[in-house]
């Protein structure tokens, strides 16, 4: 483990503006971590992007900070200098807090702007630019629309752009938008803006930092933190069920209600955080929780956040997590993932498989500041195994991918970014916003503009956009003036100038839970409501007294029973690593010393039913008149394999690790697959073609079904995994059957 250098040894300290240092010595550090000295020359020079990578607190936001201020300090330039741009208005809250005292001693103004921020503030900026911004890229799109022409003037004297949380940003429409956002900032102020990103969770550094900067990511200057991370305590428990989840009344099975007294006795007393995957998860459990607070007549510690929830409850939850004097745990999904300081955290609670390595290892970063041990209890549900069991059950792949996520996560792996997809509902939104700050835009410019080198659509062909523009034109979301110049239609100046249009993602019409005057959050209109429901909400019980469909208002009172509704949850997309890691541990004999007695006795017994299975020998075995594959591929090669078979009039379906083909004996299951390994298979646009419900993201309804096409196979399709997969398959049958023979031979 490499040890933190001193302020006074770190070897780039001296480099830093007099009044920082002077600053560092206020804060009574005694040491610079690595990835804060190493950062110093690289941000200071100020000629290159630089890519940032370490643990959860281990000080990036100092490390990209302390040398933007020392630059800033001595530079009295008018203008905005550092752009700040972050994924949550918490996260701005909170980072505004921790910069804002360093900038008052060196007297570089610091703004935030999103949609809490008073107007009055706003106008102070835009009056009397200057300083650091710190930003949302919904906030910053509005900008572009309502003040495109003052861009120029407000960003003239921008030195350096900071994305934080990067890993959040790749490969979303999100992250299309912010690139594309910086990309027409630099065309605006007619140079290249450095760009900082910082994240702590990224499995290739080299993949991430060519989505820093697009098709110039050999040019982005990555630094990693060599400290290894402080000591670890974990334990895997798992817990069986009577009977599935869904025959109990209140959506939990006994398998809840033990892992909820598990983390009563062992939680109480302490600041923790506990992630439960789903929305309607975290409910449960919190309200489990609170059940049992009340009947042990003790004051509850358990509250749940997550993004259903209203400002003010889980401001409400992120305050008692600092407050060092009210013991608090809060049960959450991934809004406290992101690095909103929440304080000391004594304890994470994983339950069920992580969503991803990555997302596993940004949780676990939550806990052990201070130099303590970072302690992680990981618990696991499923269901007793008898001959009636469904073969994939038999395996206990839930409790396995969770081994196989822990066993990558002390290897110090973790999800690669995802391939460049076409984004083109986003380049939907960024050609609508240019024409809106621009007043009207020529065709060939937009294209240079938007899809030129070095922005986030630049796999899109002319071709491409020539078909985007026709199509935009046909259904009046786009006009031509006699010169050529696009102007908005009827329907794109009604989304421009609606309050929804600055996010790229699709924000779904939702009603607001209210008790007593208080709104306590939302849920999905197309959730059944009804007078006299009992539901679980904000941790707690209640039953729906009115329902007033006009203003979407859904009136709550306590009650004693309830279930958590159903709030648009959905999982993440398994690695193909993972599953490679999960058929590893299945054929070996290394038993993780971090299992309980339950977890040691389940994964015995998914071993035994993996070799009793044969499928130490080949992964394709018969269930009655069904034929399952398990090719230990990743989700998206697992998906399209399935498309492609169903293209043969064979039922292919995803189930968990494996592929079932529903009344396909397995001899025309190796047929098939042999015909897919050899590529005598619809193409993938062909495929694409086949599939319904392409139109997913915010603006895919104005796209042709060519594009859609195009879209889907960039941003569902890994056609080569599938192939790949088919490959291993008949190969390894083949293996299988020729040893058969050869033994029944002798």
């Amino acid at each position: 483990m490499n040890s933190p250098a001193s302020a006074s040894e770190a070897v780039n300290f001296g480099l830093l503006h007099r009044s920082v240092q002077r600053w560092v010595w206020q804060q009574g550090w005694d040491e610079l971590r690595d990835i804060q000295d190493a950062a110093i020359p690289a941000i200071l020079a100020g000629e290159t992007d630089v890519l940032i990578g370490a643990a959860t607190a281990a000080g990036k936001t100092e490390a990209a900070f302390l040398p933007i201020c020392s630059k800033l300090a001595e530079c009295d330039d008018p203008g905005i200098q550092a752009l700040y741009v972050g994924p949550l208005k918490a996260l701005i809250n909170d980072q505004f807090r921790r910069t804002e005292e360093l900038c008052e001693v060196l007297e570089i103004p610091t703004h935030r702007w999103h949609g809490d921020v008073a107007g009055a503030r706003k106008k102070a900026l835009l009056d009397a630019p200057s300083g650091i911004l710190l930003i949302t890229p919904e906030s910053l799109e509005a900008m572009f629309v309502l003040r495109g022409t003052q861009i120029p003037r407000l960003f003239a004297s921008l030195q350096y752009v900071v994305v934080d949380e990067l890993h959040s940003f790749l490969g979303t429409e999100r992250g299309a938008q912010l690139l594309s956002q910086l990309h027409r900032l630099e065309l605006a102020v007619k140079r290249r803006i450095p760009r900082i990103g910082l994240s702590a969770t990224l499995g290739d550094m080299s993949l991430a930092a060519g989505q820093l900067r697009p098709d110039h990511g050999d040019q982005v200057k990555i630094l990693e933190s060599a400290m290894s991370g402080q000591e670890l305590h974990l334990q895997l428990r798992s817990y069986l069920d009577e009977r599935p989840d869904t025959e109990e009344p209140d959506g939990g099975g006994t398998a809840v209600r033990d892992i909820a007294n598990h983390l009563f006795t062992n939680l109480r007393g302490k600041t923790n955080l506990v992630f439960a995957n789903a929305r309607s998860r975290v409910e449960l459990y919190a309200a489990e929780l609170a059940d049992r607070s009340v009947r042990a007549r003790v004051s509850n510690e358990f509250h749940a956040h997550h993004g259903n929830l209203s400002k003010e409850l889980r401001e409400d939850v992120e305050a008692m997590l600092k407050d060092p004097t009210k013991p608090t745990t809060a049960v959450c999904t991934t809004t406290l993932e992101m690095g909103i300081d929440i304080g000391a955290i004594a304890q994470v609670a994983q339950i069920g498989p992580p969503p991803s390595v990555a997302s596993l290892r940004q949780r676990l970063g939550r806990s052990g500041r201070r130099d303590e041990p970072a302690i992680l209890r990981a618990y696991c549900a499923t269901v007793a195994i008898d001959a009636d069991t469904p073969l994939p059950d038999r395996l206990q792949l839930p409790l396995v991918q969770t081994i196989a996520s822990i066993d990558l996560l002390l290897d110090r792996w973790c999800e690669p970014p995802e391939a460049s997809r076409l984004h083109l509902s986003t380049l939907i939104q960024q050609l609508l916003s240019l024409i809106a700050q621009h007043g009207g835009a020529r065709p060939a410019e937009a294209y240079t503009v938007l899809c030129g080198r070095g922005s986030p659509f630049s796999a899109v062909t002319t071709a491409q956009f020539a078909d985007l523009l026709r199509t935009l034109g046909a259904k009046d979301v786009l006009t031509q003036a006699g010169d050529g110049t696009l102007l908005l239609g009827g329907l794109g100046e009604a989304a421009v100038n609606h309050y929804t249009f600055y996010a790229a993602f699709q924000t779904p019409e939702e009603y607001r839970l209210v008790h007593s005057g208080r709104q306590l959050g939302t849920m999905p209109i197309d959730f059944p409501l009804y007078e006299g429901l009992l539901l679980v909400f904000a941790g707690q019980r209640w039953r729906i007294s009115a329902v007033h469909e006009d203003d979407k208002v859904v009136q709550l009172v306590p009650a004693a029973g309830g279930k958590p509704p159903h709030l648009g949850d959905a999982g993440g997309l398994v690695h193909r690593a993972v599953r490679d890691r999960m058929r590893n541990l299945l054929e070996g004999d290394r038993i993780p010393t971090y299992l309980d007695r339950q977890s040691r006795e389940l994964f015995e017994q998914a071993r035994r039913a993996y070799a009793t299975l044969g499928l130490d020998r080949a992964s394709i075995i018969t269930d009655g008149p069904d034929t399952l594959l398990l090719p230990w591929a990743g989700d998206r090669e697992l998906h399209t394999l399935a498309a492609i078979l169903n293209t043969t009039r064979m039922e292919a379906a995803v189930d968990s690790a494996a592929l079932r083909l529903v009344g396909v004996p397995r001899a025309a299951a190796l047929s098939a697959l042999g015909k897919v390994a050899a590529g005598r298979t619809p193409d993938p646009e062909q495929l694409a073609r086949k599939v319904k419900g392409k139109a997913t993201e915010k603006f895919d309804g104005w796209l042709s079904e060519e594009l859609l096409c195009d879209q889907f196979v960039s941003a569902s399709l890994d056609y080569a995994g599938a192939v790949a997969a088919a490959r291993r398959l008949t190969q390894a049958a083949t293996s299988a059957d020729a040893t058969f023979e050869s033994s029944a031979s002798r």
